[in-house]
């Protein structure tokens, strides 16, 4: 009977339903989890005088939008970008700015001890001073140079240690696209596969800034913004560091093809750490060289244009060693308080004609690559309000992209996400469609029976 036939195929519609409902309402704290739904159509009918044949399950529904899971990937690779050289740019500036462990701290006790020698240029006690303040120097320059290297290096380890797990994720989505078109063919919900995908895009994409394009077999093929292939149906690229020549290079390598990239334009957190490298840490790293190496040569050269204690021509106090990362500036080991060329050459060891062109050394004008053309003692503090304001600005721009991501996030949960009471509404809506229809069986067999009964 066609009655019995439309009312069970309507009880097993909303059975279908409220499967999907139970599904939604057990996966709503499921972190990545794209709620589901049935997509209920008329059978149409089959003869003349038939008002049709039921309702059949037409497809499941997966409620996705493309355009707010890529604006929540894109979000996510600038937040990665900012967040991750946050801590550096902090410690930096701290360290940097610190009043008692800064270069300019250590150039005014410097300077201090000269200006006290000029009491009594003749003072072993003060000479003492000034080589004892020399030295200390020497030390805190050293100490912030020797930060700025370890930080590369510990930035450059970070970056690599990101590449086992992106390439990882980069594998697993080319095998997840595999699974997906191959149970996709056979008409198999594909929903949680592709829930799974979804996450480890962004996943990847706090990493390294993707695109994403889709096939039609389902697969997502994805590629760095600067074009170069990451997945490409069940195929995935691997990253590495390299160092040809000693200097690391990003390297990617896809089926049979190698690309070298620039580290700096990948974005996420793998070009946020290498664009700190080279736009602020390795400028900085140079910055410091320069000052370092210009204020020692003013220095010595002032010093040997002077006469020691005992008459003789004066010798240089610092030495300065850009190659290395624990040392760039120190006194010589062998320097004492005599050769302090305090006294211009011709005068008694009471002069300090010299001491006071040394004391001038601090209004001399260097030359800081980031800087230009600066004063001795304007140098670090320029330098710190350099590194001020870039910590400031990434920390705005932070605060920005966390809010652009929780935004692009309320805009992804407001098609896919899970709304409780929305189900509670659905479940209780689908089972009065499925009593509805069982009451319909039951007329129908009321019907049958009374119509049996006529032949008795």
């Amino acid at each position: 009977m066609t009655i019995t036939y439309n009312a069970l195929s309507g009880a097993l519609a909303a059975q279908a339903a409220i499967n999907t409902v139970s599904q939604n309402i057990a996966n709503s704290k499921t972190a990545g989890y794209t709620r589901q739904g049935v997509l209920l159509q008329s059978n149409a009918a089959s003869g003349d005088n038939s008002p049709g044949n039921g309702v059949i399950v037409g497809s499941l529904l997966r409620f996705s939008d493309s355009y707010k899971s890529q604006q929540m990937w894109r979000s996510n690779s600038e937040l990665g970008k900012l967040s991750q050289v946050q801590p550096y740019l902090t410690q930096l500036e701290k360290v940097m700015n610190d009043p008692t462990s800064s270069i300019s701290y250590g150039f005014d006790n410097f300077f201090k001890s000269l200006n006290a020698a000029a009491v009594d240029p003749t003072s072993t006690p003060l000479r003492q001073q000034v080589i004892t303040s020399a030295d200390s120097m020497s030390k805190q320059i050293n100490s912030i140079y020797n930060l700025t290297s370890t930080q590369m290096v510990s930035s450059q380890q970070q970056s690599s240690t990101m590449l086992p797990a992106l390439n990882e994720s980069l594998a697993s989505i080319a095998a997840l696209n595999a699974k997906i078109s191959s149970v996709g063919a056979t008409g198999t919900s594909t929903s949680a596969l592709i829930d799974q995908r979804d996450q480890l895009i962004d996943s990847v994409a706090s990493q390294v800034s993707v695109e994403v394009v889709y096939s039609a077999d389902g697969s997502a093929n994805l590629s760095l913004k600067t074009g170069q292939p990451l997945v490409a149906s069940d195929i995935s690229a691997k990253l590495a560091y390299e160092a040809p020549g000693g200097v690391q290079t990003l390297t990617l390598a896809f089926a049979n093809t190698k690309f070298r990239l620039d580290d700096t334009k990948v974005g996420g957190k793998l070009g946020g750490l290498a664009d700190f490298r080279a736009n602020t840490l390795k400028p900085l790293q140079e910055s410091i060289v320069d000052i370092a190496s210009a204020f020692s040569t003013n220095f010595n050269n002032v010093l040997k244009g002077g006469s020691k204690s005992d008459g003789t021509d004066g010798t240089a106090l610092f030495v300065l060693n850009a190659s290395s990362t624990t040392s760039l500036l120190s006194i010589d080991p062998g320097f004492t308080t005599a050769d302090l060329a305090f006294a211009a050459h011709g005068e008694p060891a009471g002069d300090n004609t010299n001491l006071q062109a040394l004391i001038g050394v601090q209004t001399t004008a260097i030359n800081v690559g980031s800087l230009g053309s600066v004063l001795l003692n304007d140098a670090d503090t320029q330098l710190v309000g350099k590194l001020a304001i870039q910590s400031q600005q990434n920390q705005a721009q932070m605060k920005t992209a966390t809010t652009i991501r929780q935004q692009a996030e309320d805009d992804w949960k407001s098609t896919s996400a899970v709304n409780v009471d929305e189900e509670g509404i659905n479940l209780i809506e689908f089972q009065n469609m499925y009593q509805a229809n069982m009451k319909v069986i039951s007329v129908a067999n009321s019907l049958f029976e009374a119509t049996l009964q006529m032949f008795n």
